[in-house]
Parts: structure tokens; C-alpha cells; sequence
């Protein structure tokens, strides 16, 4: 039998989704406010962008630029400061611009 429970938490809903059957684990998703929602696809937005720029670099390099991509994301996944989070998407424009620049005059 499936459950849905919402909680009440400050400003966020936190949903809670699971299956009381042979005891499966609980799945927690966290709802999110429009300014974080906005954050949050500003900050996919720059990661697919990253991508697909990584895409024009060499061949030989192009496996170890896209693995510095994920560790610059994943080591700042549980920033949770929106300013920091805004600080880190301009600082990563800069750099994505800093690459296509680089890209562009080596004729990638």
C-alpha cells in the first residue's frame, strides 16, 4: 500500500513517498521555494552548457575536461547560501566563457 505524507517544515513542504510492503526504504523529496527552483535551473543550465562546450575540445581531452566539470558540481552539490550558490554560477560563467574563448581560437 502506497503513502503519501506532507509535512510542514518552515517554508519548504518536505513530500515523503514510499511503499509500506515488505518493508521498502522511504524516498524524501524536498520541495523547493521559486527563488531556489530558479537557482536550481540556473545552475543545470550551466552544467549543460559546460557539456556541450566540452564537447567541442580535443578528443584527448575531452573525458578528463568533462570529469572536472562533475567534481566542480558535485563538490559544491550541498551548498545551500544562495548567495554562494549565485557567486558560484557567475565564477562558472566566467571560466565556461574563459573556455570557449580558448576553444574558439584554437578552431575547436
Amino acid at each position: 500500500m502506497k503513502f503519501l505524507i506532507l509535512l510542514r517544515l518552515w517554508n519548504l513542504s518536505i513530500v515523503l513517498r514510499g511503499v509500506s510492503l515488505f518493508g521498502r526504504n522511504l524516498i524524501m523529496i524536498q520541495s523547493l521555494d521559486l527563488q531556489a527552483f530558479i537557482l536550481r535551473s540556473r545552475v543545470l543550465k550551466l552544467y549543460r552548457q559546460a557539456l556541450r562546450i566540452s564537447g567541442r575540445a580535443p578528443a584527448h581531452s575531452r573525458a578528463e575536461l568533462r570529469r572536472e566539470i562533475r567534481q566542480e558540481m558535485e563538490k559544491n552539490r550541498d551548498c545551500n547560501d544562495k548567495q554562494r550558490i549565485r557567486f558560484l554560477i557567475s565564477e562558472g560563467l566566467e571560466r565556461l566563457k574563459g573556455l570557449d574563448e580558448m576553444l574558439d581560437m584554437q578552431g575547436h
